[in-house]
Order: structure tokens, then C-alpha cells, then sequence
């Protein structure tokens, strides 16, 4: 391996992550990749089990994890598990906001009890992430939070409740980079199109309408957790990206124009 390589696969190291919803899908994903750039790793999510596996993936691989169980809707979970990553590694200087609640359907048909699983999962969580995690990130911080191309669809009907949503973190995201750069803390947005357990559910019990979907993607695939997604989100927390925050960045095989 060369020493240009080399660097490369340690572009993240001595640097402390957490990543919620890591017990599956897009979050597990980007745990790997920060993993395997170095990172050490603090794996969040509402269910045990999924959380140590993908913790036990990782040291597999000659990382380093730590297994947090905690509900990203409740604020004494998300002070408990920051405060479990910092007490376990040292520091915290990498932020994932990727768990969410997804309410999709027409207007008519999603409740508000969806919404507000939606809102308190999502926007909601990544501010009080965002602001647990603040006195730990200054100096050397990189938030990354995951959105939607959803807002960008020219048609949203059964969208909109989720892309308002997603809006709304983005606009949390662009908040955290004009306050918070001064800190020398970073935050960008990820909009992905990845092959999540959901989407997986969904091109197999719907292999027609979601034939048609991936049509519209340019590079006509739907991206890998890791391989695409994950990979971005550690290079936008290296310090290669030291000068790139408050933006929003498709991961999405050219599908979506974000002016």
C-alpha cells in the first residue's frame, strides 16, 4: 500500500464519531466507512441487538465500536449516549444524524401523530443532537445530517409531509454552519439514494414501479450504504473537506438537481 493510500484509509484517525439509527442500513453504512477511515465509532440505535452487530462488524474489520441502545426521540438518551461516547473515547468530533421516522402518504392520509414521529425522529433530534454534542465539537467538529431529494420532486404528492420534514433538518444544517463556523465546527447535509432495508423491501415487492424509478437515475443504479454513501460522508468529515459546510449534497447518481 502506498503512504498516499495509507493516509487515505487513516484520514479520520484519532477522531471519536456516533451515528444514530447505525443498526442498519445508510447509518450502518456510514459507520463502516468512518470505521475503516480510522474512526472510532459509537453505534446508536433503538434496538440492541442490531447496534452490536454492527459494532462486531467493525472490529471485525479492525475497528473500533462501542454498541449504544437509546431512542433518538427522547433527549435523555441521545445526553446519555453522547456522554457514554465521550467517557469511552476521550471526545466526540463527528456528529451523524441519519435515524428517522419516515411519514409518507397524501395529505389525507398521514395522521398527525405520523407527523410529529417524523418531526421529534428527525429535525427535532438532530437539533438536540446537534446542541448536546456542541461543547465536544468545537475546535475540530464535522456534523453530517441526512436528508431527502424528496422536496426537489416535481410531483409531490405522498411526498410532502416526508420532504417537509427533511426541510426542515437542512435548514437546522445550514443554521449550525453560519452560527457555528466560527468554532471551526462544520455541518453539511446528505441526500441519498440508497439500497436500505426499505428500499430493498420495496424493488421486491414492487419490482415494476420501482423499475421505473431507477430509470430516472442517471447512472442507473441505486447506491450501496457504504461503497456510496458512507464513503462520501467520511470524506466530508476529513479534513480534506475542511473548507466544505452548510451545504447539501446529493449522493443520488445524478437523479435530483440541487441549484
Amino acid at each position: 500500500m502506498s503512504n498516499a493510500t495509507q493516509e487515505a484509509a487513516q484520514s479520520l484517525a484519532g477522531k471519536t464519531a456516533i451515528v444514530t439509527g447505525a443498526g442498519q442500513g445508510v447509518g450502518q453504512g456510514i459507520a463502516f466507512s468512518l470505521a475503516k477511515h480510522g474512526a472510532k465509532v459509537a453505534v446508536m440505535g433503538r434496538t440492541l441487538a442490531k447496534v452490536e452487530q454492527t459494532a462486531r462488524l467493525i472490529i471485525e474489520r479492525g475497528g473500533v465500536a462501542l454498541p449504544l441502545e437509546g431512542d433518538v426521540k427522547v433527549l435523555a438518551d441521545l445526553q446519555r449516549c453522547v456522554d457514554a461516547t465521550v467517557a469511552e473515547f476521550g471526545g466526540l468530533q463527528i456528529v451523524v444524524n441519519n435515524a428517522q421516522q419516515v411519514p409518507l402518504g397524501a395529505l389525507n392520509a398521514v395522521t398527525e401523530e405520523a407527523l410529529d414521529d417524523g418531526w421529534t425522529s428527525g429535525p427535532l433530534a438532530t437539533f438536540r443532537l446537534m446542541k448536546i454534542a456542541y461543547p465536544h465539537l468545537k475546535g475540530d467538529g464535522a456534523i453530517i445530517n441526512l436528508a431527502s431529494t424528496a422536496a426537489r420532486r416535481w410531483d409531490a404528492s405522498n411526498y410532502s409531509a416526508y420532504a417537509a420534514i427533511k426541510e426542515a433538518t437542512r435548514a437546522f444544517t445550514r443554521g449550525a454552519a453560519s452560527e457555528w463556523g466560527p468554532d471551526n465546527i462544520r455541518a453539511n447535509v446528505i441526500l441519498p439514494h440508497a439500497k436500505s432495508p426499505g428500499l430493498e423491501w420495496w424493488i421486491e415487492n414492487k419490482p415494476e414501479e420501482a423499475a421505473a424509478f431507477i430509470k430516472t437515475i442517471p447512472a442507473g443504479r441505486v447506491g450501496d450504504c457504504e461503497d456510496d454513501i458512507g464513503e462520501v460522508a467520511a470524506f466530508l468529515c476529513s479534513d480534506a473537506a475542511s473548507y466544505v459546510s452548510g451545504q447539501s449534497i446529493a449522493v443520488d447518481g445524478g437523479q435530483a438537481y440541487m441549484p
